[in-house]
């Protein structure tokens, strides 16, 4: 726990929700890109005898995603055919739904993952939670336009019809993606938002949740961070420590999540990932979104983080749970220590 707790750090760290340059992903621009090479080494790996999945590998694990958006435009140019389909046709599993996932454009492939959340009988909180309390307005932003382009229908429509409750309160606001930007800390309202969340849950009988949802949803980071400190000083307990006693469901595993990524997303993602392979089975969508979607923005953060809460590396983790094809992929992503 000691990472949640340790809050002098926290008001010079950078945060992911507010970086504006991608550096600390694992996955670069290749330099000696060659679109045409790329494109004839996996049509042959592709159309040849039996799929090459050792190339399909190499080459789009080693690319980052705009240059993987090129070579599958030049590869239906080539053959006609779109390459997301031809990967569909011969692979398979998780295999199959990771090199989906490396084709499929950042914005689109996070709107996916919300389509696949509120499709069919029953919705999956978790899922929702995880991709609304971790990412930026920018990111947000492009989900919900990649979701109106390919349903038809605007993000905040359909969830509506999903959740509901505080619960459903708090993820439409967090998915309208109009957190306050600004950098600049006031001080004496980070105080008083403090003292009110201290009025609204601990100090009083019964929780005011409205009070809760709207300062966390809506507030800075930056703010919020302030807000935190100025929390402990007031109750001297954390402000997580207070939500966990005060709330319960899904409502309370969604503030706790925006809590920690107001600290820290690495290492609330690291967390997501050390739980999704503790225990009897993996699952295998929870690594395969966690990892493609960050491997560009801050999956180098995220593996230090996982080392300090874990005391192993993520890719150790990966070697000793995941095997395959799909297994490579992981760990190519990764990269080493």
């Amino acid at each position: 726990m000691s990472v949640w707790d340790d809050l002098d750090l926290l008001l010079d760290s950078p945060s992911s929700l507010t970086m504006t340059s991608n550096t600390r992903g694992t996955v670069k621009d290749n330099p000696s890109f060659k679109v045409d090479e790329d494109v004839s080494a996996l049509k042959k790996a592709i159309e040849g005898l039996g799929t090459t999945e050792k190339t399909l590998i190499e080459v789009l694990t080693q690319r980052s995603n705009a240059q993987r958006q090129l070579i599958a435009q030049a590869y239906e140019k080539a053959t006609g055919r779109k390459l997301v389909d031809d990967l569909k046709g011969d692979t398979q599993g998780d295999f199959e739904d990771v090199l989906v996932a490396l084709v499929t454009p950042p914005a689109v492939f996070d709107c996916h993952e919300v389509i696949k959340a509120i499709k069919g009988a029953g919705t999956t909180e978790s899922i929702l939670t995880e991709i609304f309390a971790s990412k930026s307005n920018k990111q947000i932003k492009a989900l919900s336009e990649a979701y109106m382009a390919e349903t038809g229908k605007s993000v905040l429509h359909d969830l509506k019809g999903e959740v509901s409750g505080e619960y459903g309160k708090a993820l439409l606001i967090l998915a309208e993606g109009k957190r306050d930007e600004s950098t600049h800390v006031d001080t004496a309202k980070a105080k008083a938002d403090a003292k009110a969340l201290y009025e609204a849950g601990e100090k009083k009988w019964g929780t005011d949740e409205d009070k809760f949802i709207d300062i966390l949803c809506h507030r800075s980071i930056p703010q919020l961070r302030q807000t935190l400190v100025e929390y402990k000083e007031i109750s001297k307990k954390t402000l997580q420590e207070s939500i966990e006693s005060e709330m319960s469901g899904n409502l309370e595993t969604l503030l706790v999540a925006v809590v920690k990524c107001v600290k820290n997303v690495p290492a609330y993602l690291a967390e997501i990932l050390f739980k999704s392979m503790k225990g009897a089975g993996t699952t295998e969508s929870i690594l395969t979104r966690i990892i493609v979607s960050r491997s560009e923005i801050d999956l180098m953060d995220i593996r230090a983080e996982y080392k300090k809460l874990f005391g192993y590396s993520l890719y150790s983790q990966l070697e000793s749970e995941v095997s395959g094809c799909y297994g490579d992929v992981l760990k190519h992503l990764c990269g080493q220590d």
